[in-house]
């Protein structure tokens, strides 16, 4: 049974408004076994999209290479726009040694809830992933029924919006704010399928046969960064 461990600490500072939220990198960022144009740094997968979204929403003019330069490109960035990133998963088992969500087996969660007690600035989540099974929003539900807590539909269309009330309580005075949450398709090529069939890209893809699933993810994710 391969542990498969998160090998980055939360990457959180207290101006952070929002917070990207997936689950694992695959297992080579565990064994240190990175490849030549994989970033050593969340969502560093040279075959992930996320930072391939983001560069070119923002115009980054990223590296995408196993450097310091490449990472601390993304951090300056993460910075300046305020964005936090603490996947849910701190470890999980797998019997087969892959980057699956449903392979995770025994899936030992980072306490999300207190994070947002403690850095009071984040008021939205960006889940890489909707609520299919061992997905970050799937494992963030489960953590809130621990504290009594639930999500509230904001908006049932992809990407979905939920909100929740989280109770803070600071020098004795008992305080609540409102959070957030996006369920954003997942930057995988796992979700290319699941982005096919939606309605709303097809719509798109019939206007300009050149249109792809990485466009559909650029124009979501472009709203809610």
């Amino acid at each position: 049974m391969f542990v498969h461990t998160h090998p980055y600490e939360p990457f959180l500072f207290p101006e952070a408004t929002k917070l990207i939220v997936g689950t694992l990198p695959p297992p080579r960022f565990t064994t240190g076994e990175l490849k030549d144009d994989d970033v050593d740094f969340c969502y560093g997968s040279r075959n992930g999209m996320l930072w391939p979204i983001l560069d070119r929403i923002f115009n980054l003019n990223l590296k995408y290479e196993t450097t310091d330069e490449a990472a601390e490109q993304r951090k300056k960035f993460l910075l300046k726009r305020k964005i936090g990133v603490c996947d849910i998963v701190g470890s999980a088992e797998r019997s087969k040694i892959d980057a699956s969500d449903l392979g995770m087996q025994n899936a030992k969660l980072r306490n999300l809830v207190k994070y947002l007690q403690k850095y009071t600035n984040i008021n939205t989540l960006l889940f890489t992933g909707g609520n299919s099974k061992n997905g970050p929003e799937y494992f963030f539900r489960k953590q809130l029924k621990e504290y009594g807590l639930q999500l509230e539909v904001v908006s049932g269309e992809v990407p979905r919006i939920h909100q929740f009330m989280l109770p803070v309580t600071s020098r004795g005075i008992n305080k609540s704010r409102m959070i957030k949450t996006v369920s954003l398709t997942a930057p995988s090529g796992a979700a290319n399928r699941a982005v096919g069939s939606l309605q709303a890209y097809k719509d798109l893809k019939n206007k300009n046969p050149y249109f792809n699933t990485l466009d559909f993810r650029v124009m979501q994710y472009e709203e809610f960064f």
